[in-house]
């Protein structure tokens, strides 16, 4: 490391050089965070059969975002205190025992505790991936190698579904069940991203000995533990049960002990307090945690809408998300060029969230009758507005100390998730609550209809199974709201009714989507990001820890 950082072109060539050198090794540590994701959307319901816990397949799938929200903090503290390396690689490690061990579950509950034990892993893999490259590269350069880890994305959002349907949908891959291998497969991959980071990446920064914030940590558990639970089963048990309450009530003295412990421990705290006094950082994070929320809303209602309202079956109403990843990663590369120019950091997430809001209130528009290919421009927009407004965590990074980049990287990811799980839990709580009255009226208003007042007169009709759920809802029951799988079966004039009644009733849904991003753009024009650094968070630690300059600079 030279004394000051470098500013001549050959400083590009050597953090362009050795960032090129472990990206391998961050892109497949992406990649395992990523196929995760998607590979589990296709495989849970054979895996629940195989275990015998049909009725329990949600539990995996919490024990892991509960685990990997909770740990991401601790890693960027961590990672700032003890350096990237050592911590990528305990993450990649735990990830890959995880997976392993998953692979070996002989009930669901074990599925569910192995899961917690990778999410361990997983809390790190994302958020120290983006404060390696934080570090590597100046935030001008910084966008423009997104694109990389968009089209990682991509690939794994692609190879996900597939390849969990091949695995759960064969008996034996050599010898071994199935969908065993939806958690095998992370093996090499960690494996290799394990051996890249721990040969390339080269130690960096000043790295000091603190005190580690023990309750800080378990604040923060105590505090996320509850809320994320409560999300991820209140539409099962009810947002007013006395479990719910008690949850509620268990998070909010978490989030009080756990203020209390970061005041205590100041610039030892997990995430110290003094972060929140740089506007600009307080503001990234809402916006972060904003964006986040309408990100994952889509992600969960678009696909369930294309699937009652259009007919169309999972692997198609996933494949209708790619025209979505497309305009992200168009608009994160044209972000990244305008970024490099020293600009976009205000205007691109208030434009993005816009963009955003002006496409959920185009999804409030639209009909049971809408072509596929308007969606598909719905969805190209939704992308571009996601894109643009990733420049956030560059100006979360940017804003503080480069000493704490570690730990702004880690707070983005943290509230990022924890508002996206929420955020899906009052979307669904939005929709399932307007869909019983929406419902009523549209099976009310088509029985007037001389079309289907023929076809409910018709014997065949009436005394076909398929088509109960009709009559049942005509008669005041709620039966046919818990499933949803006779609807294909179910006579086209009656279906049309229970399409347009869903359709109603998640229009509501992105109305409260559009006006929560609409609050995001006028926060981002409130923004004033300072200058870009020339230099990556590595050298500007270096340069000013031997200079003793302010850390402010």
């Amino acid at each position: 490391m030279p004394d000051r950082p470098r500013r001549d072109p050959r400083s590009g060539e050597d953090w362009h050089r050795q960032l090129m050198s472990v990206l391998p090794g961050l892109l497949a540590a992406i990649f395992l965070a990523a196929l995760d994701q998607s590979v589990m959307s296709t495989s849970i319901k054979t895996i629940a059969d195989d275990l015998g816990g049909l009725s329990l397949q949600a539990w995996p799938t919490t024990a892991f975002l509960i685990t990997s929200t909770v740990s991401t903090p601790l890693y960027g503290k961590l990672s700032d205190m003890y350096g990237r390396r050592p911590l990528f690689a305990i993450a990649i490690g735990v990830f890959v025992l995880g997976s392993l061990c998953c692979a070996s579950a002989q009930s669901i509950y074990q599925l569910a505790a192995f899961r917690g034990l990778q999410g361990l892993g997983g809390g790190g893999l994302l958020s120290i991936a983006s404060a390696i490259t934080a570090d590597l590269v100046p935030p001008r350069e910084r966008s423009r190698y997104q694109g990389y880890t968009m089209s990682c994305w991509i690939a794994a959002s692609l190879l996900g579904p597939i390849i969990g349907g091949l695995f759960a949908s064969a008996h034996s891959v050599l010898g071994v069940a199935g969908w065993r291998w939806v958690f095998l497969v992370n093996a090499p991959v960690g494996g290799t991203a394990l051996i890249v980071v721990s040969r390339v990446l080269r130690p960096t920064g000043q790295r000091r000995a603190r005190r580690i914030d023990h309750w800080g940590a378990t604040a923060i558990s105590v505090a996320a533990v509850p809320l994320l639970l409560v999300a991820e089963q209140g539409n099962r048990s009810g947002w007013t049960s006395p479990t719910a309450l008690a949850c509620y009530t268990v998070g909010a003295l978490g989030v009080v002990a756990f203020l209390l412990a970061e005041r205590r421990m100041g610039d030892d705290a997990l995430i110290p307090l003094r972060l929140f006094r740089v506007a600009t950082f307080s503001l990234a994070i809402t916006i972060s945690a904003l964006v986040g929320l309408g990100m994952f809303g889509v992600i969960s209602t678009v696909p369930l809408y294309l699937q009652v309202v259009h007919g169309l079956t999972p692997t198609a109403a996933g494949l209708m998300m790619l025209p979505m990843m497309a305009g992200t990663l168009a608009s994160v590369i044209l972000s990244g060029k305008l970024i490099k120019r020293g600009g976009g950091l205000r205007i691109l997430p208030a434009t993005g969230s816009t963009i955003i809001a002006l496409a959920m209130f185009c999804c409030c528009l639209v009909t049971v009758d809408t072509p596929l290919w308007a969606l598909g421009l719905i969805m190209v927009a939704f992308g571009i507005g996601i894109g643009s407004c990733r420049t956030v965590n560059v100006t979360a990074q940017n804003a503080v100390p480069p000493r704490d980049v570690g730990v702004a990287t880690a707070s983005v990811v943290f509230f990022r998730e924890m508002a996206g799980a929420i955020g899906v839990a009052g979307y669904l709580s939005v929709l399932f609550g307007a869909l019983p009255a929406r419902l009523a009226t549209a099976v009310g208003d088509a029985a007037s209809r001389p079309e289907v007042s023929a076809a409910l007169a018709d014997r065949a009709v009436a005394g076909n199974p398929a088509n109960a759920p009709f009559f049942a809802v005509l008669r005041g029951g709620r039966e046919a709201l818990a499933d949803w799988s006779f609807l294909p079966a179910m006579d086209p004039r009656l279906a049309r009714a229970f399409q347009l009644g869903f359709d109603s009733a998640i229009g509501r849904v992105f109305l409260v989507g559009g006006l929560v991003m609409c609050v995001a753009a006028l926060l981002a024009l409130c923004m004033k990001p300072p200058e870009l650094r020339t230099v990556g968070a590595a050298q500007a630690e270096e340069y000013f820890g031997r200079h003793r300059a302010p850390e402010s600079a």
